[in-house]
């Protein structure tokens, strides 16, 4: 009999409330969080009620302000950036580092935010908030040579992001952004992540750096975060469909831009034998339930080896640890290692669910589907944010699940004869931004490696977006504007000499790094 689980002493929702409070008032108040901008924060904007996947609790919603009320916001965030793009870079360093140490020194809190907010399991919530902090640090530590003959842009940088890094995209970028320069303008995600971004943006703006924080739906502030004058660059982050619009926009307005979208990453199997090394990987591809733009929810198998694959796959799959990321046997208990936690709501969870029905209906092959039985779970909490592995042999092609991202603990499997078959099945989503391909020969990976249409493709290893001088971007759909990682992120966000060519993806040209 399974023991009876509790919460973990000290991390409810209004326990991590209540330190938010303390560490931040200026920022929070007893029932909402504030937007942040013109150097204040403001009592405004429409609170939304939110609830947490986690177990579906009531938690801080965003306060979404409107279109007008959001373009004042960029004004003020303008004339931040006159002032801050003067200050000696010395200065900027010396607040973007005491930035640093003021995050490292609420770590715990902002990792329990996100938790409870988008449903990370500990140990990859603390990850987020660590590479958020590392990752900056290395810039602060070597940014001379990378402004070395450039300059801020002409306004600031407005950052859209999607719920699932809050930490380690949206800050690291916002930080960044600003130690080269730059005022910054952070939009909160509308799925998640209200209250740790306010954490973070609160400890940052006492160390005197331009950020604004507001919140609203994309489409009725896209006129001032996307389309304003003011904006000097676009950093986005998030799915094709939402990317397209802000594309089309900034290629009308001849705006600086960095469009991170969606892309269906894939493994291929081909003349492959070292099955243990893929059996070890297996589990670390469910991080987070692959809500990650690295995620690899796609296998191409070579036909005469799925026997073996499916050897190699199933143990490691079964092995999968899902549930509630604080629930444990006593209070004072570690925190639980799981693989993921739930999805990032109830809509996404049936969404998938039914995306899974409708595949097997139309003929694909069910060959794992685990069960919430052996999942952690506190006594009636709500679950319908969690959806258990799934892998399925063949999803039709009129099925979204041939072609596009999940974006959940969903796997594919698409079995070819000939090389032919493997490439195009490997580039169903034209472009993506990771692609790893198994074989046991050199040769025949280097031979097949440059026609796989992702940024990066790792030969029997994952790829990820990487840290520090780990450049990112992506092939195809999967990327409009300039790449970014290392000093290219610094390169996007400032001027260079006249007639610089970024490297990225534009309309009028494609530079590799």
């Amino acid at each position: 009999m399974a023991p009876t689980l509790t919460l973990k002493s000290g991390t409810s929702w209004p326990d991590a409330w209540r330190r938010c409070l303390a560490v931040a008032p200026e920022a929070f108040r007893d029932d909402r969080v504030l937007n942040l901008w013109n150097g204040a924060w403001q009592e405004d904007g429409r609170v939304l009620p939110a609830v947490s996947p986690v177990d579906g609790s009531p938690i801080a919603g965003p306060p979404r302000l409107d279109g007008t009320t959001a373009h004042r916001a960029v004004c003020a965030a303008l004339d931040q950036h006159r002032a801050w793009r003067h200050l000696p870079l010395e200065e900027r360093r010396a607040r973007v580092a005491a930035t640093l140490d003021a995050l490292a020194e609420h770590r715990g809190l902002l990792a329990l935010l996100l938790v409870w907010e988008i449903g990370k399991p500990w140990r990859l919530a603390q990850a987020d908030v660590d590479r958020a902090i590392d990752g900056v640090r290395w810039y602060v530590d070597g940014i001379e040579p990378m402004l070395d003959g450039r300059a801020p842009l002409d306004g600031p940088v407005s950052n859209i992001a999607s719920w699932n890094y809050p930490m380690s995209v949206l800050v690291h970028a916002v930080l960044v952004q600003a130690l080269a320069g730059n005022a910054v303008i952070a939009k909160t995600p509308t799925d998640g992540g209200v209250a740790c971004l306010t954490l973070a943006c609160a400890l940052a703006a006492r160390e005197g750096i331009p950020v604004t924080l507001v919140s609203g739906s994309g489409g009725e502030l896209s006129q001032a975060l996307v389309r304003a004058p003011e904006i000097g660059c676009v950093s986005f982050v998030g799915g094709r469909d939402t990317g397209a619009a802000v594309a089309t926009a900034v290629a009308d307005l001849g705006k600086r831009h960095v469009l991170e979208q969606e892309g269906l990453n894939t493994w291929g199997i081909w003349n492959h034998s070292d099955w243990d090394a893929l059996t070890a990987v297996i589990p670390k591809l469910f991080d987070y339930g692959k809500q990650r733009c690295t995620a690899y929810p796609r296998f191409v198998v070579q036909r005469h080896l799925f026997d073996a694959f499916l050897a190699a796959y199933l143990p490691a799959v079964r092995t999968l640890r899902v549930g509630h990321p604080l629930a444990v046997e006593h209070p004072d208990d570690p925190y639980p290692e799981l693989d993921f936690g739930p999805v990032i709501n109830s809509a996404k969870a049936k969404e998938l669910q039914d995306q899974v029905a409708d595949a097997i209906e139309r003929g694909a092959v069910p060959l794992h589907r685990a069960t919430p039985d052996g999942a952690r779970f506190l006594p009636g909490q709500d679950t319908s944010a969690y959806v258990q592995p799934v892998t399925l042999l063949n999803p039709p092609s009129s099925s979204p699940l041939h072609h596009a991202e999940p974006f959940g603990p969903v796997d594919t499997i698409v079995l070819v004869d000939t090389e032919a078959e493997l490439l195009a099945a490997m580039n169903a989503s034209n472009g993506a931004l990771v692609a790893t391909l198994s074989t046991d020969d050199r040769a025949t990976y280097d031979r097949l490696a440059p026609h796989i249409r992702a940024f990066k493709v790792g030969h029997g290893t994952p790829r990820s977006r990487g840290d520090r001088d780990e450049l990112f971007g992506g092939l195809g759909a999967s990327w409009r504007g300039a790449f970014v990682g290392g000093d290219l992120l610094v390169r996007a966000v400032t001027r260079g000499p006249e007639g610089e060519r970024l490297p990225g993806n534009f309309p009028e040209y494609q530079l590799l790094p």
